[in-house]
């Protein structure tokens, strides 16, 4: 018997179809993935379950939860299901949270909405409910604020929250995306463990394929608005019969044809930089406790090299990469670029610091939506002492944006009319417009499905072979590291643990850490022996 039964949903927005016929369904206890690119209607479907498609959207069809049709069911009612028959976990734990409630006082909350029990008893049930997620009160008190907590941990609170009532659905919507790969495996590995636990039916939305193969009973792939395959999990991928499902995990599994690495010339040169922080809070013992985010890290990044740096959420790195940027100050070591110092006397070298670009994971966050392109992407001459002005400012952001494979006309519009990968695309090309001599990639294709990731990799790869390029690549996705990058780091607790030649260090791995970041991530079966040939 089905838990969850879509039938021939159909959703329009505006008179332009967004869902058509969709159909699926989900037992109880069983977890079904929905797969497919950006925009092709997996997230509408999982809000429209919820009951929270946009006001504007006409439906046609049922949602049957439990013999419920969501679709004919009255606000209030939904209300009153939201929580104890369904709940949701989102993508972005942080926007999810209050960020000025403790997480002890926002899962207590979505009990007492529910029931009408005294606060302090739903508070007992809210330490109960956290200690059952992997937060228990003698590490993690109730007190704490989601921004004194990392990633995962928040995505631990928001999981909480979800299932505080024990709902028969629980929909899990890119619930890893941002989490490094053994904070993943803890979040599915604690999303399969209640599911068993609770005999709830998972419906779980993701364009991770990996996690898809390892996580999922049946797969639900989506297209255009509509269902193109489904089945479960090892029939679907050893006969994979629509050609978009092929195509999918074949993107998946893509290989980038990267230039060879050019003879050693160093460029950015790091020595035993050290860097350390004070706790916010005084403790009841003493002083406030030292945090040693990054100790003694020491590398080399050539001319012309690309040098991937993996590790859990928490290690330093993203300390390490705004030291490298000139953004944060270190306590001790030094840090060059072609033989100047990125620090003097605790402040940055700007003419050091205009050779250095980055790349954030959110292209649209990292834009201002009121600004054109042409705007947007010449930011950085800011840094400049003498910027281009008139025709030779416009001509260096048509030369920016035909490099990343946007037409020059696209420099008059808002980020807003791009889609995902066009944006990833004008954020390369905003950083490549002032020539600089390193990019740091910070997580830049995380947010991305698989078939625009590889198209954005094969650009990074084509602009290697026309520009001395040399980068950074932070990720948390081994797949795409080992794709990418000539030399590979490997971060723990502050430290590089391991590093070499990227294939030598996935091949044969000599740090236990290494070994359990790499067993750690899912692996997608060996498409050639499984896959239906076309």
């Amino acid at each position: 018997m089905s838990l969850l039964s879509i039938e021939t949903l159909g959703l329009s927005i505006g008179g332009t179809g967004i869902l058509r016929d969709v159909s699926l369904t989900v037992a109880p206890g069983e977890i079904v993935a929905i797969t497919g690119e950006s925009g092709s209607g997996k997230s509408m479907t999982a809000l429209a379950t919820m009951g929270l498609a946009p006001d504007r959207a006409a439906t046609t069809g049922r949602i049957l939860l439990d013999g419920t049709d969501i679709l004919a069911t009255p606000e209030a009612q939904l209300c009153a299901m939201r929580g104890r028959e369904m709940g949701m976990v989102f993508q972005e734990p942080m926007t999810a949270l209050n960020p000025v409630q403790t997480i002890g006082a926002q899962v207590a909350e979505t009990i007492r909405i529910h029931e009408n029990i005294p606060k302090a008893q739903a508070r007992d049930r809210a330490r109960a409910m956290l200690t059952r997620v992997g937060l228990p009160e003698d590490r993690f008190p109730l007190s704490r604020y989601p921004h004194e907590l990392s990633g995962g941990q928040r995505q631990r609170v928001v999981i909480a929250m979800a299932i505080a009532l024990r709902p028969k659905l629980l929909i899990a919507d890119e619930p890893t995306t941002a989490l490094d790969v053994t904070t993943q495996a803890r979040i599915l590995d604690l999303l399969r463990g209640l599911t068993e636990e609770f005999g709830m039916g998972l419906l779980m939305i993701t364009h991770d394929l990996a996690v898809v193969a390892d996580m999922a009973d049946r797969i639900v792939v989506m297209q255009n608005g509509a269902v193109v395959e489904t089945g479960a999990t090892p029939d679907l991928l050893r006969e994979m019969r629509h050609p978009y499902t092929r195509a999918l995990f074949a993107a998946s599994a893509h290989a980038v044809d990267l230039p060879p690495a050019p003879a050693p010339a160093p460029l950015l040169e790091v020595r035993g930089v050290h860097r350390s922080y004070r706790r916010p809070r005084r403790s009841l013992f003493g002083p406030r406790p030292e945090i040693q985010a990054v100790r003694d890290v020491s590398f080399t990044l050539n001319r012309g090299e690309r040098l991937g740096l993996v590790g859990e959420s928490g290690c330093g790195k993203s300390t390490l990469t705004r030291a490298l940027l000139g953004l944060e100050p270190v306590q001790s070591g030094s840090i060059t670029l072609g033989g100047a110092p990125v620090w003097t006397d605790r402040h940055p070298n700007l003419a050091v610091r205009r050779q250095m670009q980055v790349v954030f994971q959110d292209p649209y966050g990292s834009f201002n939506p009121r600004h054109r392109v042409s705007r947007l992407i010449t930011e950085p001459f800011h840094l400049l002492p003498d910027p281009p002005q008139g025709a030779a400012r416009d001509r260096k952001v048509a030369e920016a944006l035909t490099a990343v494979g946007l037409a020059p006309k696209d420099a008059r519009k808002y980020i807003h009319e791009f889609s995902g990968g066009q944006r990833q695309r004008i954020a390369i090309a905003r950083a490549l417009i002032n020539d600089p001599a390193l990019i740091v990639f910070d997580e830049a294709v995380s947010a991305l499905d698989v078939s625009v990731r590889a198209q954005v990799l094969d650009l990074l790869a084509d602009l290697c072979r026309q520009r001395p390029l040399s980068y950074l690549f932070i990720s948390h996705d081994l797949s795409v590291v080992r794709t990418i990058t000539d030399k590979v780091m490997v971060m723990q607790a502050g430290e590089i643990v391991e590093q070499g030649p990227t294939e030598q260090v996935f091949s044969a791995p000599r740090h236990p850490y290494t070994k359990a970041l790499l067993a750690a991530a899912p692996q997608l079966p060996d498409l050639r022996t499984t896959a239906h040939a076309p």
